[in-house]
């Protein structure tokens, strides 16, 4: 019998559609906070403090957003985020009417770093009940292409904005309509507690102790949270476009829309592949690849190059989150995924946001190039040490032989089932 596309079920193509609006969202308030605090400091050192200031919620509440989403409706919990959101980009706009005082763009990137950090393990543990276990993986990259969808279109569009306008404002006006939206559409999905809500372990390290005590997962996410920590370039892309490539704003939203595309690519061929034979190997050679190329960009001088390699970082980050993700789907029964949704998005947003703080005090130290280039040096020596510490991750066999996920899906549509 053929398995059904994810698509065709309605409650994943809601939260498929409003996650395409709510990445938007969230890229039109980063790229235009980014310009426009070095617009008006000079500072890489301002950069870096936007990723810092994002990972602070991330892990101070971990404690708390894992239970939450193990706890309540996780839709509900979704909808929430996305109010922060909405708040957040209301004071940004205030802020960019007003000439706000710089702290006060802190405590706004805080709100939204809070925001992230509910959402992330809602949605992510509420996948796996929207769809069959065998469709998942489908599912995971049809989510990871709307996620691109979104990355490439929302950093395009925050440059033409800002190019034209000469203002963050209306970036940030457009983030609030992205994110009403996304809320609006999760309010069409019912759900009951996840299972296990009412059992008697409700300690957030029970996420944390799955993690140590599966060494397949743990590998993943140490490979992720190094490899990006040291070789991301998103926080230095202004000085890249400003100081090096001479490209201005139209050009900083094609650099941070290339990686996307190059993501956006290999997600629709995901979606058409047979599953990964062995995943383990294949997560070891894209991610040493992410850092090859990740040398290579620190070393050009060309702006068409720049966006070559760029695109290719993307298409081979994008197989990583998928093979991750779905590993992480795969093996946590649904009683504790919300808490291991939790910690795996404390690696992530180590990786991403504190990796901005990395490459800001790394460029102001030693110059964007070199804080570049040696962070690719950095991503093949973590790929080594990784190969070293989990041999287990090498020999790993397909997905789907693993452990399966504990539920199947649930109604999450209103009356009737997933599957609608």
């Amino acid at each position: 019998m053929s398995l059904p596309s994810p698509l065709s079920i309605p409650a994943f193509r809601r939260v498929f559609v409003g996650r395409i609006l709510g990445v938007t969202a969230k890229q039109l308030i980063t790229v235009s906070v980014s310009w426009e605090l070095y617009e008006r400091t000079g500072s890489a050192w301002a950069l870096g403090l936007v990723g810092l200031v994002q990972i602070l919620p991330l892990v101070g509440l971990v404690g708390l957003t894992g239970r939450v989403a193990d706890r309540f409706d996780r839709a509900r919990v979704a909808l929430a985020s996305e109010g922060l959101v909405v708040v957040a980009s209301g004071l940004l706009t205030w802020l960019g009417l007003t000439a706000g005082p710089l702290w006060a763009t802190y405590v706004a990137l805080f709100v939204l770093g809070a925001a992230s950090a509910f959402h992330a393990p809602a949605i992510s543990a509420l996948t796996p009940l929207l769809v069959p276990k065998l469709v998942l993986p489908r599912a995971n990259a049809w989510s990871a292409t709307g996620f691109q969808l979104a990355a490439i279109f929302g950093p395009a569009l925050a440059g033409a904005l800002i190019a034209y306008s000469g203002s963050a404002v209306p970036c940030y006006l457009a983030a609030t309509g992205g994110a009403l939206l996304y809320a609006i559409l999760l309010t069409t999905l019912r759900g009951a507690p996840p299972e296990g809500a009412r059992g008697v372990d409700r300690d957030w390290r029970a996420g944390l102790r799955f993690v140590l005590q599966t060494p397949l997962l743990l590998a993943a996410m140490t490979l992720d949270l190094f490899s990006v920590l040291f070789a991301g370039v998103t926080a230095l892309l202004p000085i890249f476009a400003r100081d090096i490539l001479a490209c201005g704003p139209s050009g900083l939203g094609l650099l941070r829309s290339a990686p996307s595309v190059g993501a956006l690519c290999m997600a629709l061929v995901s979606t058409r592949l047979p599953p990964w034979k062995r995943p383990g190997k294949v997560l070891l050679g894209v991610v040493a690849g992410f850092g090859l190329v990740t040398m290579g960009f620190g070393a050009s001088t060309s702006f068409p190059l720049s966006l070559g390699l760029l695109f290719l970082a993307g298409a081979l980050d994008n197989v990583s989150v998928v093979i991750r993700i779905t590993l992480e789907q795969m093996v946590t029964p649904d009683a504790i995924r919300g808490r291991v949704s939790a910690i795996h998005y404390v690696f992530i947003g180590m990786s991403n946001e504190l990796g901005e703080l990395e490459s800001g005090a790394a460029a102001a130290l030693v110059g964007p190039i070199l804080a570049t280039v040696g962070g690719g040096v950095l991503t093949l020596a973590c790929v080594a040490a990784v190969v070293r510490l989990w041999p287990s991750l090498v020999a790993m066999g397909p997905l789907e032989t693993l452990a399966p996920a504990a539920t199947e899906p649930r109604a999450l549509d209103g009356p009737g089932s997933a599957l609608g």
